[in-house]
């Protein structure tokens, strides 16, 4: 059973709905973190005198301010957790439902739950944990149904020419054109379209520019 619980999270009014659901299920060691830095050291000090955090919630995004943090996102806090602290088990808890997101953290051993805030969030969390409990892991939707679907999706060299063509700018005619021109096939503009859109539900961007946005922060382009 979960007993000890490291909450990292910079917003109060959060914390409290946190706090009130942990306390519902029986938990009340518990201990809070409004900076990633701050997560981290308590949950190595934990472990060193032998009274670890059985259990981390963090956000993904952290509000930066005057302070000099060396982690200044939960995505960076979950993954050297992951690695110094294997048994920590990790709850995201964020706003965050991109699905490329999800898959890049849930490949993490400890991440065990990946909960979306909203109306149904902290109903969430809760199931989330009572998951954890039963050794099973957790996701919101749409999450899961994301997480589910195109496991075995793979970018392709013409993807990556579609995605670069389009951050430059060219219309989905124009990139038809563009692979004729190049003798790469298939070039028809149905294909692009299909690709494209393909592209967009494999990664949840919402439109074009979403799409060659997170191409970007992956490094595909």
């Amino acid at each position: 059973m979960i007993a000890k619980v490291l909450v990292a999270e910079d917003l109060g009014s959060i914390n409290e709905g946190i706090q009130s659901t942990l306390k519902q299920l029986g938990i009340t060691n518990i201990a809070y973190s409004s900076y990633c830095d701050d997560a981290y050291l308590k949950l190595k000090k934990a472990a060193l005198i032998q009274e670890p955090f059985q259990l981390l919630i963090t956000d993904l995004s952290f509000k930066p301010d005057y302070r000099n943090n060396h982690l200044n996102s939960g995505k960076e806090l979950a993954n050297i957790v992951a690695t110094e602290l294997p048994n920590t088990k990790i709850i995201v808890f964020s706003v965050d439902d991109r699905i490329d997101v999800a898959r890049a953290l849930t490949q993490l051993e400890a991440v065990k739950a990946y909960v979306c805030k909203g109306r149904r969030g902290l109903i969430d969390l809760s199931q989330a944990i009572s998951a954890i409990e039963k050794g099973k892991n957790f996701y919101s939707e749409p999450i899961a149904s994301g997480l589910a679907t195109d496991t075995h999706f793979e970018i392709t060299d013409f993807d990556i020419t579609l995605l670069k063509q389009l951050s430059q700018g060219f219309q989905q005619e124009d990139i038809s054109v563009y692979l004729k021109t190049k003798r790469i096939r298939p070039s028809s503009l149905s294909t692009v379209e299909k690709r494209l859109s393909k592209l967009k539900d494999h990664f949840n961007a919402r439109n074009s520019t979403q799409l060659i946005a997170l191409a970007k922060d992956m490094g595909l382009i």
